[in-house]
């Protein structure tokens, strides 16, 4: 059997399952919303069914802070608070998962991120083609030849599994290690980090195609003319 490993990255996908049914809710007769109920199990029974992974797991944040809150105080500090249908799916969510006999893993002090990035590369060592279940972006600088971001279904839109090379053309960068460079200096709305004002993604990329990493830029600042030179 081929060694095959999916780690699913639970929030990322409750979420896009919630909102993708925002618009005609899947309501019970006693009015409860189950669109992040229903949406995340269509996504599960689909990866099983048209995947075959060999081994699963699903992983989850917990409340606890993480060293990132500790080391910068407003990271996340923006975020809306979660819906509460979303918070009242997450107990069904875990009951279904565990009704696959998938194991569900949260760990205090960590992200399911940290988690999955851990599991990635402990299972490439181990020989298995690793697979992150998620949509979002930060996971890129993970991917290597054994290991892919797979970006489920949505809207419409085909399943997309992305490697170094799809990475790459998407930042327009030379290497994957490069993604922590690019989001460093482009700074994220939704995690709260500010990243270099003015600076998006082309500038970011042209800054790293010059001088290879985020640390080499500020060293070089001076040699950046104009504003974007202070900035």
């Amino acid at each position: 059997m081929e060694k095959k490993v999916f780690l699913l990255d639970a929030f990322a996908l409750v979420f896009r399952a919630y909102y993708a049914l925002i618009r005609n809710p899947r309501l019970t007769s006693k009015g409860k919303n189950t669109n992040a109920q229903f949406g995340f199990t269509n996504a599960l029974v689909e990866l099983i069914t048209k995947q075959k992974p060999s081994h699963m797991a699903v992983c989850f944040d917990t409340s606890a802070p993480t060293e990132r809150h500790t080391d910068f105080a407003d990271y996340k500090a923006n975020r809306q608070e979660t819906p509460e249908d979303i918070s009242a799916a997450v107990p069904d969510i875990k009951k279904i998962i565990e009704g696959f006999n998938i194991p569900v893993i949260g760990i205090d002090g960590y992200e399911a991120d940290d988690v999955i990035g851990t599991l990635s590369k402990q299972g490439e060592k181990a020989g298995y083609e690793v697979y992150m279940v998620t949509p979002d972006k930060d996971y890129g600088q993970l991917v290597s030849e054994k290991i892919k971001i797979y970006k489920p279904a949505y809207q419409g839109n085909d399943a997309e599994i992305l490697g170094p090379a799809e990475i790459c053309a998407k930042w327009n960068i030379k290497d994957v290690t490069q993604v922590i460079d690019m989001l460093g200096m482009m700074g994220d709305a939704v995690d709260n980090i500010p990243g270099i004002p003015g600076v998006g993604e082309k500038t970011a990329a042209k800054f790293l195609a010059e001088y290879g990493s985020l640390e080499n830029t500020l060293a070089n600042a001076d040699k950046i003319k104009g504003a974007m030179g202070e900035k």
